[in-house]
């Protein structure tokens, strides 16, 4: 044993290496996790955005693909980790997200979430690096499989606003930044995270902007978890569901006993009926999903171009998932 150790010491300083390297574990998710936040933007590659040609959602995989083979799709383990007192739908092995509520990390408001037609979209899932943003800064080079793991990456994935979501669009920090100015700078040190993983650039304005939120808080590390650290929400019980439940039922059955009793205001004279709108043309159709995400559009949410409700199986509001 000594002689094979003996070997090793002799091999490690043979090519320079330190002693005890032979045996040091090495850092596997390439984010730089715990490292100086200012460090990791200094060592990113710093280049021009490359042209959007070619981009297309289904460049990075099927939408929220169960890449971890747990049975259930990314979204829903994204809302499953980031939102408290989840409820399931029924038979979906704790899989589908029913109901909950989010401490939004961009705005740092509270909403409730409600799976349905009109109402999932209060909530939607962002790609802390967006999807366009990465095929212009060196995801053209990935394979379609690390492209897949890129769009999938819990590390890389918040549960969020949806307004919010909707005015980030494709950005950068250069271009937006969370309107909750105590979480900018983890966010800008996740999306250095992620770039160092995935071995993307950064633009100068983009790298400029990233350094000025940094110089607000100068120890700002890597993130080496997912989600948001420290959040603020707190962890709601199915009895305190219940009882909130019960009594927000009461308190909405007296005000309904109130208004009863009291004396009807008179009727106001009848409106003119307003002259009749033309119904508003969609001006981008999907035949069926397969179109939606051959053209990258998938998933389409309600409001946006192209949602049908044909196309919205469940009808959450989100099509073509």
């Amino acid at each position: 044993m000594m002689v094979v150790l003996s070997g090793l010491l002799a091999a490690s300083l043979a090519i320079g290496l330190p002693v005890g390297s032979a045996y040091a574990d090495e850092p596997t998710d390439g984010t730089g996790a715990g490292t100086s936040a200012t460090e990791v933007l200094d060592s990113l590659e710093v280049n021009g955005r490359a042209p959007k040609t070619g981009y297309k959602r289904t460049q990075f995989g099927k939408a929220w693909a169960d890449v971890d083979h747990n049975g259930c799709d990314t979204r829903n383990d994204i809302l499953n980790r980031d939102l408290t007192g989840v409820r399931h739908k029924w038979r979906t092995h704790n899989c589908v997200v029913k109901s909950g509520k989010l401490h939004d990390p961009y705005t740092g408001k509270d909403i409730k979430f409600k799976k349905g037609k009109k109402t999932s979209t209060a909530v939607q899932i962002d790609h802390v690096v967006a999807l366009s943003d990465a095929w212009q800064k060196g995801a053209q080079k990935l394979s379609e499989e690390r492209r897949t793991a890129l769009a999938n990456d819990p590390y890389n994935l918040l549960a969020v606003q949806g307004r919010a979501n909707q005015k980030k669009s494709d950005g950068d920090a250069a271009t937006w930044l969370p309107s909750n100015k105590g979480f900018r700078c983890e966010y800008v040190a996740r999306q250095i995270g992620v770039k160092h993983k995935y071995s993307l650039w950064v633009t100068q304005a983009e790298k400029e902007a990233m350094a000025k939120v940094l110089s607000s808080c100068p120890t700002q590390t890597v993130p080496d978890y997912t989600g948001v650290k420290d959040s603020t929400a707190e962890k709601t019980t199915e009895s305190e569901q219940t009882e909130q439940t019960q009594t927000e039922q009461s308190a909405e059955q007296a005000q309904q006993t109130q208004q009863t009793t009291q004396a009807p205001a008179p009727e106001p004279a009848p409106a003119p009926a307003p002259a009749p709108q033309p119904a508003p043309q969609q001006d981008v159709y999907y035949q069926n999903c397969t179109a939606a995400r051959a053209a990258g559009a998938a998933p389409i949410y309600q409001g946006q171009p192209g949602y049908r409700s044909q196309l919205d199986r469940d009808h959450d509001g989100v099509a073509c998932e």
